[in-house]
């Protein structure tokens, strides 16, 4: 970029990033962060230069609540922000746990489509009445409120208009317009904004935000569309993590917003090298791999298989790539390890790969490192990857950790020997089942006894060969309670146990996590924008 082009970029209005990782994606099925994992996201997306950081909905658990506390204490550039419900007691607890940011934000929301009206059987003027008074006691103790009209697509447009006016009068700063079911096309999402501008008095003093859902698949052109209506601020979560189909993605945005900066000039303050990081770790920590053809992030974003797309990219990257791979922190070295390499050459490959980690995290992971070198004649970037999540998944501080296995399968049952570690006490077991991996799992459920149901197995080669690390992604159900597990090995059934037990110990963790009110993982307007 040339300086005359970095002074006009300067001078174009800046939309405001809004991450809700951390909440709206931590609410996906089985998404459940743990609040060390919590913190590093955090962290990351405060040097990543996101705005605002939704870091939780405080009155949800005491760990929620703990890590919003917690990540407002340590934001150094970022607004942090909390999630609370159309009442005092919730908008006290939030406050309480944002308070001690730098830049601390409340959000309180509620629901106001006729559908969500139905739900806590309230009138126009009752809702409206208890807008007023929420939102001005949220404003009475914190100066940055933001207000959020939940299925606000779906709301009578004179209504809606109605109470985004009370919600300004009252003080609220922000004032967000989610498509929470993901209903609303791009065209329909400008024409929204563009309407509360001109018939909301006093809508000129606020930022509009935009919340889209991805149900149809338009959630980021519903955000650039209401962006170019006049919205400043979009609302996101790092990979479209988010309930059902997801949010709009913040890597899309963003890049969305720097390629086509000719017919979109509108400026972030996100530094995009730190987009691969970013996803990589969120899909580690979540347990939620990023499908391959992922626009941005995905693993054949920038691949080419056709010949005559290698013929071009070859000698024009121009001809097939419409960004470069290091505009996202991308490294195009695929340079293959061996068992000959040393800690610090796999160092210096997790440095080119962006990730940084303590000696005695890089001891653990060379371990590994050697181990798979063992097993495999050349260690490629995605092995390595895949070694940092099943590191990340599998730690010797888990309740349940895999010992040893051997299992013998063949045209006949399958019979699996079994030794887990189970609450720091060792035990074995030996069964039966219909295949391999039948056989492994009925084992960890003797030593480990359950009421959860398996709901997704899925395995992947990581890369090419007979030889390649096997990752597979496990989800379990439990009451009601969603867990997901991953894991990679060369042996595809050792990947399936270590991904089995990794859901169950995140199991355990969700079953740790309960709400003081039984609506607030409700339906009606208890639950989220």
């Amino acid at each position: 970029m040339t300086i005359q082009q970095k002074t006009a970029q300067a001078d174009q209005p800046r939309v405001l990033i809004f991450d809700t990782t951390l909440r709206d994606g931590e609410q996906s099925p089985g998404a459940t962060m743990t609040h060390d994992e919590k913190l590093e996201i955090a962290g990351l997306l405060d040097e990543m230069g996101v705005d605002i950081i939704e870091a939780g909905f405080p009155i949800a658990s005491e760990g929620d609540f703990a890590a919003v506390s917690e990540i407002s204490k340590r934001s150094v550039n970022s607004t942090i922000c909390g999630l609370s419900r159309a009442n005092f007691k919730d908008i006290d607890r939030c406050w309480e746990a944002v308070r001690h940011a730098r830049s601390p934000r409340i959000h309180t929301f509620i629901g106001t489509s006729p559908l969500h009206r139905a739900i806590p059987n309230l009138t126009m003027d009752e809702m409206a009445g208890r807008i007023h008074d929420t939102v001005t006691h949220a404003r009475n103790l914190c100066d940055n409120v933001q207000w959020s009209a939940m299925d606000a697509t779906r709301t009578e447009h004179d209504y809606l208009c109605r109470v985004v006016e009370i919600a300004i009068k009252a003080g609220a700063t922000t004032i967000n317009i989610p498509d929470t079911v993901g209903y609303t096309a791009p065209r329909e999402s400008a024409q929204l904004i563009r309407m509360l501008l001109e018939r909301v008095p006093g809508a000129d003093t606020v930022v509009f935000s935009t919340h889209c859902h991805n149900d149809l698949g338009m959630a980021t052109a519903n955000s650039l569309a209401a962006v170019e209506a006049g919205a400043r601020q979009i609302e996101c979560t790092i990979n479209g993590l988010g309930e059902r189909a997801g949010n709009a993605a913040l890597e899309e945005v963003v890049m969305a917003l720097k390629v086509r900066n000719d017919i979109m000039p509108y400026r972030t303050g996100i530094d995009t090298t730190k987009i691969m990081h970013l996803s990589r770790r969120v899909s580690t920590v979540s347990g939620f791999p990023v499908q391959f053809n992922k626009a941005i992030v995905g693993k054949n974003a920038f691949l080419h298989e056709s010949g005559i797309h290698q013929d071009g990219v070859l000698k024009n990257v121009e001809t097939f790539e419409i960004m470069r791979p290091e505009h996202i922190g991308l490294h195009a070295k695929n340079i293959a390890m061996g068992k000959h390499s040393g800690r610090a050459a796999l160092r210096s490959k997790l440095d080119e790969l962006g990730f940084e980690l303590a000696d005695n995290q890089l001891n653990d992971l060379f371990v590994r490192f050697k181990a798979l070198a063992d097993r495999k004649k050349e260690v490629h970037d995605d092995d390595i990857l895949a070694l940092l999540q099943d590191s990340a998944a599998n730690t010797d501080s888990d309740y349940l950790q895999l010992k040893s296995l051997r299992v013998v399968c063949g045209t006949g049952p399958s019979s699996a020997e079994m030794t887990m570690i189970v609450g720091g006490k060792e035990q074995s077991v030996n069964t039966t089942g219909d295949g391999p991996v039948d056989a492994a799992f009925n084992a960890v459920n003797a030593l480990f006894p359950h009421e959860a149901t398996l709901q997704l197995y899925q395995v992947h080669a990581v890369t090419e060969g007979t030889d390649a690390q096997a990752t597979v992604s496990v989800r379990v159900e439990e009451q009601g309670r969603i867990a997901t597990g991953q894991s990679a090995d060369t042996d595809t059934v050792v990947a399936s146990v270590r991904a089995y037990i990794g859901a169950l110990n995140r199991l355990r963790v969700r079953r740790e996590k309960t709400a003081p009110d039984a609506d607030v993982k409700g339906v009606s307007y208890t639950t989220s924008p």
